[in-house]
């Protein structure tokens, strides 16, 4: 049946009544939540919810209960939804409860929306997938990220200033359950009036120009002295380590390097092709691929082929001490990680 994106599945609610059965799959645990409140909204009337919603786990039912569930006539509407959470852990062994529904989605109770819902990293079952309406939840791209932080920061009843928005993102980076658990709390924060990059600050305890992102830049156009200072502030972030300093400098010196050949190649449009590149390989943890690609491009301009790859030999010795070691001196590490990226002398007299 019918494969949807969240913005495909939202469209099609506004045009008419949801199907019988839907899929939702993929690793963005909070897009599945969104297009669950969305489904219900569209397939459930509030005032009768509490009659005609039931939300499971897949490993508590049996095959009785199951079907009970779904054959269960709305009270004072025209329809009731089921939601059945774990439905991955269905495919893993034969049971009379996967029987049971592989048999109703053959003929599902058309008074009844059932939304099957699968974890994070487990491909869609096959069978489940061809006889329903699937619906693939991955993570945003990151140019989209700040649009969905303004979004949901709506539903909060709050109002962010754009410098904000761009804080809190550089701070949190695209993970979207990180970013909703932010913003409940600068909802607390700032209450009736928007919330400004400062309340983020007090929040989060990240300033402008204090960021990872911050950081790898300032290694990445070998501005090492800079860097460095910026490495302490960095690592005291919540939730920040030298192993995730270093991935992401990683990530960083294999695109300028991916840029480095292709201006080495000749490449026409050399932003353009950097940029398909990132949409073809997605790397996680990036800001917008566009200013990636133009950020790769003008690194690339500094660096030789062989200085890219002495920093990425010296960015994978960095990552296996980090790991290697009970004792890790991070802030040395990096340090001296990001110290080792300056320029010869003779490159910036």
């Amino acid at each position: 049946m019918a494969s949807l994106t969240l913005d495909a599945l939202l469209r099609g609610l506004k045009q008419g009544a949801p199907d019988p059965v839907y899929l939702l799959h993929g690793d963005e645990d909070v897009l599945k939540d969104e297009a669950v409140r969305a489904l219900l909204e569209a397939a459930v009337d509030p005032a009768a919810r509490d009659f005609n919603l039931d939300s499971r786990f897949a490993a508590d039912l049996d095959a009785e209960t199951f079907n009970a569930l779904v054959n269960t006539p709305p009270m004072l509407a025209e329809r009731r939804a089921v939601v059945l959470r774990g439905v991955d852990q269905l495919g893993k062994r034969k049971s009379k409860l996967r029987d049971e529904l592989v048999r109703y989605l053959a003929a599902p109770n058309p008074s009844t929306v059932l939304i099957l819902v699968a974890g994070a990293g487990e491909d869609p079952d096959a069978e489940l997938a061809r006889q329903t309406t699937t619906v693939a939840l991955a993570p945003l791209e990151p140019e989209r990220v700040p649009r969905w932080v303004t979004h949901h920061a709506g539903k909060l009843k709050l109002t962010l200033a754009p410098d904000a928005v761009d804080l809190l993102v550089a701070a949190v980076g695209n993970d979207l359950s990180g970013l909703a658990r932010e913003l409940e709390k600068l909802a607390s924060l700032a209450g009736d009036r928007p919330a400004t990059a400062a309340d983020v600050t007090a929040l989060v305890g990240v300033r402008h120009g204090e960021t990872v992102h911050d950081l790898v830049e300032a290694a990445l156009e070998r501005r090492a002295a800079r860097a460095a200072q910026l490495v302490e502030p960095v690592l005291e972030q919540a939730g920040m380590s030298g192993v995730k300093i270093v991935t992401l400098l990683g990530t960083h010196l294999v695109g300028t390097a991916l840029a480095r050949a292709e201006r080495e190649g000749g490449s026409g449009r050399l932003e353009d092709v950097v940029f398909r590149h990132l949409l073809a390989a997605r790397p996680y943890g990036l800001r917008g691929y566009k200013d990636e690609a133009a950020r790769w491009v003008r690194w690339s301009a500094l660096w030789t082929a062989g200085e890219l790859s002495a920093a990425l030999r010296a960015a994978l010795a960095a990552d296996r001490a980090l790991k290697g070691t009970t004792v890790s001196d991070d802030r040395g590490i990096v340090m001296q990680l990001v110290l080792g990226f300056a320029a010869p002398r003779q490159e910036a007299a």
